[in-house]
């Protein structure tokens, strides 16, 4: 709202001038001369409503001054475009997704809550740039919709952060705020109705049972129709469209808990003598209903938390794009928003700025860190015509290029675009608990319906009565807690497990999906290696000795900042060579360095550089250049007097525990392929090295991310381990994304499964750790549906006519306690194993 009203304010008053010396009135609202005005006013209002009796400039900001009665007319205009602009709530307004996938790729244009299960929509995050608002640091009030001066302090404008909350974050803190209330009025119910269990608490004695019986019921209720009120519209859904799930069971359970206490309260004297005590009060499960919502919504409060994380790989993506662009016009430099900037554009970039857009480099050079984008550590080179991506850091020099894509083809913005696919139409997982929880909701409330017209056909008197209670016992002991602790108690457990193993699960889905995977991707960089580029390999190619070779490559080196250098003068330092110090230092961009030793012309670096001083090498020492080279190094050449006298090699070393990752994967059946940025020669032989199943070379983002979709479609259920922003929508697309620990955030943000340690052999925990998960919470279901597939039929009155048993509602809830305990309990066991 902000940026529109001071976007139409600043037209206004740089039009101001020119609309009052032509004698036309600034609004445009009539013909008022400048000479008929009587007062005067700063637009900024700089000291307030003062007025002026005769035009000119404030004394304050220097701004021209402005009819009173235009600036009058100006600010109901302005408060009248708030006020239109408050209705409209934009943030209610983008593109929603179910993160359950309930209708594959189906989107909704406002926030809300599924139609088909449910659960809250997902806001999808554009990567089409949004107005940036400029403001002053001295002087908050001054806002702009471009760079430029502060009228008041003359101070640079800087843009404005943004402070709008996510609309997953507000959810979370709404439904964090109904956990506590319900929490805070859950534990005096449970611990009323649980005191007649506990030999030295009496509380009948301070006051009757019926007042106790009471107080549970006013604070039970609020947690229902508070703080749990939407779970019960939810079930209401699912009930009208005929999709069973969770919220159709929580719903019946815990809500024909709640009638039936309710009645017990009110009208115990229809309820029969057995259910009642020596007092006559009926047996209330108030203390049920409180701690069973209470407990669905602490689980909705950490799906919502990690609903609200969701996205944050994008808005990390999103930061590495700088708000303003420096553009270049008839030898002037002028800041501009950066969704300004147009194809063609020529725009000016500084020593360590980000650069805005992609496009060619049309004057100077620059040495770019790509890491970002590439995920290879070793900066690029860039000359004039070579390709700039937007998003990339430039080092320490100067350089203009022209814009060649903008917006949302920027290479950035498509990366974007992917992991929001990627994200959004993941297809959902047919889980186990589901597929059953939908037949067992259906047979549930079909056995209580014809539970209650038996009883109230063919029972006894009170007929009725007896039907009730029947039918609320068989709800009760089918109630979905022990359903629904039976996946979260295991998982929760497991992830404590995997953590103190050093793999972090940030999804659910990831363990029940781990022990599938059959194949799995993996980048080079950071991942099967260290990704820092170190020493390899010195060699002489003349009369010196090999360590002078080092010592004069470092010398020369040590004053340049390319990390290559820093890699030679690091490996010389711990070999305890003592460098040179050399004259006339002079950096060649795109070929190495030079520099006078003992008045002799000495140089380090690429072919190039050995054209440059002419200089040759022997046919032997040629050949080991390229040995070296088909393993992947990077070798630099050291010149002396027009002679190579060495050569010096730097590489990325493979991790130590890679191989052993890697065999012990592919013993389980599982393939190993390698997709990687890095070049063809580097490629093969890390995957020859590692015995790798397959591998991919010079590849893109796009490249990971279209291989995984390829797999996927052939079938393949795929796991991506990578660490860099380039892996990310790749990570995302995956059936399970992992991220190595030592990586970016954006790629463990994007992954499912970070490895603390960056180590592959924690590929093979988190495999391990799934088996182990999902065999216990095979074993939990099993326990669940036993005890209320024993349970029901004897809730029903089936052993009635035989014993003259019933069950009642109390026994119904221990067993279904029982059946809770003893899924939790095996749950714990995966802490020891």
């Amino acid at each position: 709202m902000e940026h529109n009203d001071n976007k139409h304010l600043h037209h206004h008053v740089s039009d101001n001038a020119r609309k009052t010396t032509e004698g036309n009135c600034c609004c445009g609202k009539g013909e008022t001369s400048a000479d008929q005005a009587n007062t005067w006013i700063c637009p900024m209002h700089c000291e307030g409503d003062k007025t002026y009796d005769k035009a000119g400039n404030c004394p304050e900001c220097n701004m021209k001054l402005v009819p009173a009665e235009n600036a009058a007319n100006e600010h109901h205009h302005h408060h009248t475009n708030h006020q239109h602009d408050k209705t409209e709530s934009p943030a209610s307004t983008g593109t929603y997704y179910c993160p359950m996938r309930c209708e594959g790729d189906k989107t909704y244009d406002k926030a809300g809550d599924c139609p088909e299960c449910g659960m809250h929509l997902v806001k999808e995050i554009s990567a089409a740039p949004s107005g940036t608002t400029y403001t002053c640091a001295m002087h908050p009030e001054i806002k702009r919709d471009k760079p430029g001066s502060c009228p008041i302090c003359g101070m640079d404008l800087i843009p404005e952060a943004g402070d709008v909350e996510s609309e997953e974050e507000k959810a979370y803190k709404k439904m964090a705020k109904k956990f506590r209330i319900a929490l805070f009025l859950s534990v005096p119910v449970l611990f009323i109705a649980m005191s007649e269990y506990v030999p030295f608490i009496k509380l009948d004695e301070l006051v009757p049972k019926k007042i106790w019986n009471w107080i549970e019921f006013l604070l039970a209720t609020p947690v229902l129709f508070y703080s749990s009120w939407v779970f019960f519209k939810r079930g209401w859904s699912s009930i009208v469209r005929w999709t069973p799930n969770m919220w159709t069971l929580i719903s019946i359970g815990v809500g024909a808990a709640y009638i039936f206490s309710v009645f017990a309260l009110l009208l115990p004297e229809i309820f029969p003598p057995q259910f009642k005590d020596a007092q006559g009060n009926v047996h209330i499960y108030f203390e049920a209903v409180a701690v069973i919502l209470t407990l669905v919504i602490l689980g909705q409060v950490l799906e919502l938390r990690a609903h609200s994380k969701t996205n944050s790989a994008i808005k990390a993506l999103l930061g590495l794009v700088p708000p303003i662009a420096r553009i270049v016009r008839n030898g002037t430099e002028e800041e501009i928003p950066l969704e300004n900037v147009k194809a063609g554009d020529i725009l000016k970039v500084k020593p360590g700025e980000k650069i805005p857009v992609d496009g060619v480099i049309t004057e100077g050079t620059a040495v770019v860190d790509e890491s970002m984008i590439t995920g290879e550590p070793i900066p690029a080179e860039k000359m004039t015509g070579d390709k700039v991506t937007g998003g990339t850091i430039n080092g320490k020099t100067v350089f203009e290029m022209k814009a060649v894509k903008v917006g949302s083809d920027t290479l950035l913005a498509q990366i974007i675009e992917m992991v929001n696919q990627a994200s959004r139409s993941r297809a959902p997982i047919q889980k186990l608990a589901d597929t059953v929880a939908k037949y067992f909701v259906q047979i549930v409330i079909s056995i209580a319906i014809i539970t209650f017209s038996v009883w109230a056909i063919w029972g006894p008197e009170p007929a009725y009565v007896y039907a009730f209670v029947n039918a609320v016992a068989v709800l009760i002991i089918a109630c979905p807690c022990a359903l629904g602790l039976a996946t979260p108690m295991s998982i929760m457990v497991g992830t404590g497990r995997g953590a103190q193993s050093g793999v972090l699960v940030k999804d659910a889905r990831a363990i029940e999906e781990m022990n599938k995977v059959n194949t799995l991707i993996i980048d080079k960089t950071g991942t099967i290696t260290e990704g820092k580029p170190s020493l390899k390999n010195v060699k002489s190619c003349g009369a010196l000795p090999d360590e002078e070779i080092l010592r004069l490559a470092a010398s020369i080196d040590a004053n340049s900042e390319h990390p290559l250098a820093d890699a030679i003068v690091k490996g010389a330092k711990e070999k305890n060579i003592e460098l040179l110090k050399l004259n006339n230092f002079e950096s060649v961009t795109g070929k190495g360095v030079q520099a006078l030793f003992d008045g002799k012309k000495i140089g380090l670096g690429n072919q190039k550089l050995v054209a440059d001083f002419e200089a040759d090498m022997a046919g032997d020492n040629k050949k080991l250049v390229e040995e070296w080279q088909l393993t992947g190094q990077t070798v630099m050449y050291l010149i002396l007097d027009a002679k190579v006298e060495g050569v010096v090699s730097v590489s990325d070393k493979i991790k130590e525990s890679s191989a052993r990752a890697i065999k012990e994967l592919q013993k389980t059946g599982i393939k190993v392929h390698m997709l990687t940025g890095d070049n063809q020669f580097t490629a093969k032989a890390v995957a020859d090295e590692l015995g790798l199943d397959g591998y991919l070379a010079d590849c893109l983002p796009e490249d990971k991310y279209n291989k995984v979709k390829e797999l996927q479609e052939q079938g393949h259920i795929v796991a991506m381990a990578g660490d860099g922003i380039n892996d990310a929508p790749a990570l995302e697309q995956a059936n399970v994304g992992i991220a190595m620990g030592t990586g970016t955030d954006i790629a463990m943000q994007s992954a499912e499964i970070t490895l603390v340690k960056g180590d592959l052999t924690g590929i093979v925990r988190a495999r391990d750790l799934s088996i182990k998960v999902m065999r216990n919470i095979k074993q939990n279901l099993f326990f669940a549906f036993v005890y209320n597939a024993l349970g029901v039929p004897v809730a029903a009155g089936i052993l009635f006519p035989f014993f003259g048993i019933l069950l009642s509602p109390i026994i119904a809830a221990a067993a279904m306690s029982f059946s809770s305990v003893s899924v939790i309990s095996n749950a714990l066991r995966l802490r020891k194993q």
